[in-house]
């Protein structure tokens, strides 16, 4: 099968509805989510160090990770599963068990902080020593996240893609035989790097669409007229979230460009996202917009990298001060959303920056449910928020007659 590979990897790239096309390149989404799931990998390390973990799954900061890696849903949804908390089975027992969940907790602590193979799968060992009831290769989903390089992804589907590419049979619940499924995607990764990428990620994404036979590969058939009949379903399914994906990612990019225009229009200096410069609105570039480069921010690099993925900012002329900053959201996390804003306020509280996200309309009591969370309140920045349909209807308004940034508050709403 490797050497049939090379032409498979080609048709997998050539397929605009591929995993490859969706969520592995042009996916700005993507690239948001590493940061926030490393910085709430980190809260889950704290948490358990606190001893505020919590003993179940929901609104744990376990949860908030689950949840965006989840919202990659080219290849992750159904991530959080195998980490709902199951009483009846006491598993994944890292709830209920102090031992286990501190041994989990090292576990991503060393994880967080490696920086080799061997460090990684000498983690890997320790913890799979201990047999935590429950607790397997599942998490290997986080750890690509934190080294998309060293650690492939594993779910059912790219084990199935697996076994049916190379005619394995690798069970889905073993770290060992994650391990030799890892072994063998290193190989193969090293041998045609050339045509995917570093990144387990466009591999893992070729697995995830064999699995699920999006592409059929091989000896691999449908073994029934109703698997076929299945397989079109999924198929048409999928085609309908492509274009619905491409429909929200039209209104974003609309919603950055009034908010560029309205900046401007206020006497600021204004950027958006470095990954978004030349998304096209209405035939014009967001760059055409923009300060030329991003201003250098008093911050740490890892923080200024979270900062330049903020999808507006807008700063005082001629200066390096924020005075305003918005996060455009969709279909993904808003959580991850208001981790990118309150990196920036507590970063620079002397800039004293109004944070707001910017959210459709049939979002509007997600996002009041999710500023409304206790652990929101007690980060202590004010966050608001403005609808799409609001941002649209007063995007002209607001250019003509607004005199300061402070004019936004005219059409934004708070939770109370």
């Amino acid at each position: 099968m490797s050497a049939a590979l090379p032409p498979l990897i080609q048709q997998y790239k050539a397929d605009s509805e591929s995993v490859y096309n969706t969520w592995f390149i042009n996916n700005e989404e993507r690239l948001k989510a590493f940061r926030s799931i490393r910085r709430g990998v980190q809260q889950v390390v704290k948490d358990i160090k606190a001893g505020s973990f919590g003993n179940d799954f929901k609104g744990t900061s376990l949860e908030f990770v689950l949840s965006v890696i989840s919202e990659q849903k080219q290849v992750f949804q159904g991530a959080a599963h195998p980490f709902y908390w199951k009483p009846k089975l006491r598993i994944p027992d890292i709830y209920e068990h102090e031992d286990n969940k501190r041994a989990f907790g090292q576990f991503l602590e060393s994880c967080l902080a490696a920086t080799t193979e061997q460090q990684l799968l000498r983690e890997i060992n320790i913890l799979d020593r201990r047999k935590i009831k429950g607790l397997g290769p599942a998490v290997a989903s986080i750890l690509y996240f934190l080294h998309p390089t060293l650690m492939p992804p594993c779910n059912t589907a790219i084990v199935n893609g697996f076994n049916a590419l190379f005619g394995e049979k690798i069970k889905l619940g073993s770290w060992s035989e994650y391990l030799r499924m890892r072994d063998r995607l290193r190989d193969l990764n090293q041998e045609h790097r050339q045509h995917l990428s570093l990144d387990y990620g466009a591999l893992s994404g070729l697995l995830f669409d064999v699995g699920v036979k999006k592409m059929i590969a091989g000896d691999q058939q449908f073994a029934t007229d109703e698997d076929r009949d299945k397989y079109q379903q999924q198929a048409q399914k999928r085609h309908k979230e492509v274009q619905s994906e491409a429909q929200e990612e039209n209104q974003h990019t609309e919603m950055q460009h009034h908010l560029l225009r309205v900046g401007k229009a206020l006497g600021c200096d204004v950027t958006t996202a470095i990954n978004d410069r030349n998304r096209l609105c209405g035939g014009q570039k967001l760059s055409f917009l923009c300060v030329d480069q991003h201003p250098e921010l008093p911050v740490p690099a890892d923080v200024a990298s979270t900062i330049r993925l903020i999808d507006i900012v807008w700063f005082a002329p001629g200066t390096n001060r924020v005075v305003a900053a918005f996060e455009v959201e969709k279909s993904t996390s808003i959580y991850s959303g208001i981790l990118r804003l309150t990196d920036l306020a507590f970063s620079m509280p002397e800039h004293e920056t109004a944070l707001y996200l910017v959210v459709p309309d049939a979002r509007e009591k997600e996002v009041q449910a999710q500023l409304s969370r206790p652990a929101i309140r007690a980060a202590g920045a004010t966050i608001r928020y403005i609808l799409f349909s609001e941002l649209r209807q007063h995007c002209e308004a607001l250019c003509k007659f607004g005199d300061s940034p402070a004019a936004m508050l005219k059409i934004a709403r708070s939770v109370s």
